[in-house]
Protein backbone atom coordinates (compact mmCIF):
# COMPACT_ATOMS: atom_id res chain seq x y z
CA UNK A 1 0.00 0.00 0.00
CA UNK A 2 1.29 3.50 -0.75
CA UNK A 3 0.48 6.42 0.31
CA UNK A 4 0.88 9.70 -1.26
CA UNK A 5 3.83 12.60 -1.09
CA UNK A 6 3.76 16.00 -2.05
CA UNK A 7 6.58 17.99 -2.01
CA UNK A 8 6.38 22.45 -2.02
CA UNK A 9 9.72 23.68 -2.74
CA UNK A 10 10.57 27.51 -3.44
CA UNK A 11 12.52 30.32 -2.42
CA UNK A 12 11.91 32.40 0.73
CA UNK A 13 8.68 34.05 0.81
CA UNK A 14 6.74 32.44 -2.15
CA UNK A 15 4.33 30.95 0.41
CA UNK A 16 5.25 27.02 1.07
CA UNK A 17 5.60 27.11 4.76
CA UNK A 18 2.44 29.09 5.33
CA UNK A 19 0.44 26.75 3.11
CA UNK A 20 2.35 23.45 4.76
CA UNK A 21 1.36 24.74 8.64
CA UNK A 22 -2.19 25.71 7.11
CA UNK A 23 -2.34 21.88 5.94
CA UNK A 24 -1.53 20.64 8.98
CA UNK A 25 -3.87 22.47 10.80
CA UNK A 26 -6.64 21.26 8.39
CA UNK A 27 -5.62 17.91 7.76
CA UNK A 28 -4.71 15.93 10.86
CA UNK A 29 -4.22 12.82 8.93
CA UNK A 30 -1.05 14.20 6.85
CA UNK A 31 1.92 14.22 7.96
CA UNK A 32 3.87 17.29 7.34
CA UNK A 33 7.39 17.94 7.41
CA UNK A 34 9.60 20.78 6.80
CA UNK A 35 13.25 20.82 5.49
CA UNK A 36 14.62 23.91 7.92
CA UNK A 37 13.66 21.38 11.17
CA UNK A 38 17.20 20.31 10.32
CA UNK A 39 18.85 23.41 10.92
CA UNK A 40 20.82 25.11 8.53
CA UNK A 41 24.73 24.96 10.18
CA UNK A 42 26.91 27.55 9.77
CA UNK A 43 28.79 28.44 6.43
CA UNK A 44 31.75 26.70 8.10
CA UNK A 45 30.13 23.45 8.84
CA UNK A 46 28.43 23.96 5.22
CA UNK A 47 31.48 23.89 3.29
CA UNK A 48 32.60 20.81 5.02
CA UNK A 49 30.03 19.19 2.42
CA UNK A 50 32.35 20.52 -0.50
CA UNK A 51 31.90 22.84 -3.34
CA UNK A 52 29.69 20.93 -5.86
CA UNK A 53 25.90 21.07 -7.01
CA UNK A 54 25.65 24.72 -7.20
CA UNK A 55 23.40 26.51 -6.71
CA UNK A 56 22.08 25.37 -3.61
CA UNK A 57 25.37 23.26 -2.40
CA UNK A 58 26.43 19.97 -1.28
CA UNK A 59 25.02 20.62 1.53
CA UNK A 60 21.73 21.07 0.13
CA UNK A 61 21.57 18.06 -1.70
CA UNK A 62 22.98 15.64 1.17
CA UNK A 63 20.09 17.44 3.38
CA UNK A 64 17.59 16.58 0.42
CA UNK A 65 18.67 13.00 0.31
CA UNK A 66 18.76 12.88 3.89
CA UNK A 67 15.45 13.57 3.72
CA UNK A 68 13.52 11.57 1.22
CA UNK A 69 15.12 8.63 2.60
CA UNK A 70 13.22 8.94 6.02
CA UNK A 71 10.10 9.85 4.10
CA UNK A 72 10.07 6.99 1.51
CA UNK A 73 9.03 4.62 4.54
CA UNK A 74 6.24 6.16 5.66
CA UNK A 75 5.23 7.02 1.96
CA UNK A 76 5.52 3.35 1.68
CA UNK A 77 3.31 2.51 4.70
CA UNK A 78 0.58 4.27 3.13
CA UNK A 79 0.62 7.64 4.62
CA UNK A 80 -0.12 11.26 2.96
CA UNK A 81 3.18 13.55 3.47
CA UNK A 82 3.62 16.71 2.59
CA UNK A 83 7.37 18.01 2.67
CA UNK A 84 8.56 21.57 2.04
CA UNK A 85 11.76 23.38 1.79
CA UNK A 86 14.13 25.41 0.09
CA UNK A 87 15.51 22.70 -2.70
CA UNK A 88 16.29 22.46 -6.34
CA UNK A 89 14.44 20.59 -8.20
CA UNK A 90 17.31 18.41 -9.59
CA UNK A 91 18.24 17.44 -6.26
CA UNK A 92 14.73 16.20 -5.56
CA UNK A 93 14.33 14.32 -8.20
CA UNK A 94 17.09 12.61 -7.62
CA UNK A 95 16.03 11.57 -4.38
CA UNK A 96 12.62 10.96 -5.76
CA UNK A 97 14.43 8.36 -7.84
CA UNK A 98 16.57 6.94 -5.08
CA UNK A 99 13.91 5.87 -3.17
CA UNK A 100 11.75 4.69 -5.83
CA UNK A 101 9.07 7.26 -5.34
CA UNK A 102 7.67 7.81 -8.50
CA UNK A 103 4.29 8.99 -7.87
CA UNK A 104 5.47 11.89 -6.04
CA UNK A 105 3.95 15.61 -6.88
CA UNK A 106 6.45 18.12 -6.75
CA UNK A 107 4.96 22.36 -6.74
CA UNK A 108 7.31 25.24 -7.41
CA UNK A 109 5.56 27.78 -4.89
CA UNK A 110 6.31 30.98 -5.99
CA UNK A 111 5.17 34.77 -6.25
CA UNK A 112 5.89 38.09 -8.21
CA UNK A 113 8.81 39.69 -6.88
CA UNK A 114 7.24 42.95 -4.91
CA UNK A 115 4.59 39.92 -2.94
CA UNK A 116 7.54 38.29 -1.49
CA UNK A 117 9.78 41.28 -0.54
CA UNK A 118 6.53 42.46 1.35
CA UNK A 119 5.79 39.23 3.01
CA UNK A 120 9.62 39.00 3.69
CA UNK A 121 9.71 42.91 4.97
CA UNK A 122 6.02 42.76 6.80
CA UNK A 123 4.81 39.54 7.51
CA UNK A 124 8.29 37.22 8.52
CA UNK A 125 10.18 40.67 9.80
CA UNK A 126 13.15 39.48 7.62
CA UNK A 127 14.21 42.55 5.47
CA UNK A 128 17.28 40.84 4.99
CA UNK A 129 15.54 38.34 2.55
CA UNK A 130 14.00 40.74 0.58
CA UNK A 131 17.17 41.01 -1.52
CA UNK A 132 18.34 40.34 -5.27
CA UNK A 133 19.95 37.16 -4.21
CA UNK A 134 16.50 36.04 -2.96
CA UNK A 135 15.05 37.11 -5.81
CA UNK A 136 17.55 35.61 -8.35
CA UNK A 137 16.94 32.05 -6.39
CA UNK A 138 13.64 32.53 -6.89
CA UNK A 139 14.36 32.48 -10.87
CA UNK A 140 16.71 29.84 -10.77
CA UNK A 141 13.90 27.46 -9.62
CA UNK A 142 11.73 28.65 -11.87
CA UNK A 143 14.12 27.87 -15.00
CA UNK A 144 14.50 24.90 -13.48
CA UNK A 145 11.03 23.91 -12.84
CA UNK A 146 10.27 24.89 -16.22
CA UNK A 147 12.54 22.96 -18.09
CA UNK A 148 11.31 19.86 -16.61
CA UNK A 149 7.56 20.22 -16.82
CA UNK A 150 7.20 20.68 -12.85
CA UNK A 151 3.94 22.59 -11.60
CA UNK A 152 3.97 25.97 -10.85
CA UNK A 153 1.49 27.33 -7.58
CA UNK A 154 1.75 31.28 -8.09
CA UNK A 155 0.20 32.22 -4.76
CA UNK A 156 0.30 36.09 -5.34
CA UNK A 157 -3.11 36.28 -6.73
CA UNK A 158 -4.49 33.35 -4.88
CA UNK A 159 -6.36 33.30 -1.28
CA UNK A 160 -4.34 30.54 1.38
CA UNK A 161 -7.69 28.37 1.27
CA UNK A 162 -7.12 28.17 -2.70
CA UNK A 163 -3.29 27.03 -2.21
CA UNK A 164 -4.18 24.82 0.68
CA UNK A 165 -7.32 23.41 -1.15
CA UNK A 166 -5.30 23.04 -4.39
CA UNK A 167 -2.40 21.22 -2.47
CA UNK A 168 -4.72 18.77 -0.59
CA UNK A 169 -6.21 17.57 -3.47
CA UNK A 170 -2.86 15.63 -4.41
CA UNK A 171 -2.40 14.65 -0.63
CA UNK A 172 -5.96 13.17 -1.27
CA UNK A 173 -7.20 14.79 2.38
Amino acid sequence: MSGSLVVLTGASGGGKTTIALEVERTHPDCNVFRFDSVGVPSTEAIATFGTGHQPGGAWQRAMTLQWFERLAPIVCNGRRVLFEGQMRIAFIREALELQSLPNAHVILVECEDATRDARLIHDRGQPELANDSMRGWSRYLHGEAVGVGIEILDTSKQTLAECVAHVARYLQC
